[in-house]
């Protein structure tokens, strides 16, 4: 079995617990069948770059993070009140994620410059 397809099942697979979706929940959000999604977080199947992509905005982590599960991120809090979480739903937290996850990414390289701009006075 090959160990990146295995990390990434188990990480995978413990963001997905820790979120509360199911597998369908993924594969509908993936736009893929749910064996497939099982498969994955049993190391079988390898995914597309587009759909690790994907995952790493849903769950709001990195994809060095979904692709190693020994390195614990931080994972952003949401909260929703709904009878049913449908796949636009899945759409918008992604969204969400992805803004935040720019966000921080932007902040790091501002502060980075902001210290090697002190460094040179």
């Amino acid at each position: 079995m090959d160990k990146t397809l295995f990390n990434l099942g188990t990480k995978l697979k413990e963001l997905r617990e820790q979120a509360g979706f199911t597998q369908s929940n993924i594969a509908n959000f993936l736009k893929v069948d749910q064996s497939l999604v099982s498969k994955i977080e049993k190391g079988e199947r390898s995914i597309t770059t587009d759909m690790l992509e994907r995952l790493s905005t849903l769950f709001g982590v990195s994809v060095a993070t979904l692709l190693n599960r020994y390195v614990k991120e931080q994972t952003m809090n949401y909260s929703l009140r709904a009878k049913d979480i449908n796949t636009n739903d899945y759409e918008i937290i992604s969204d969400i994620h992805r803004i935040a996850l720019n966000s921080d990414f932007m902040t790091e390289k501002l502060i980075t410059s902001s210290k090697e701009d002190n460094e040179y006075e």
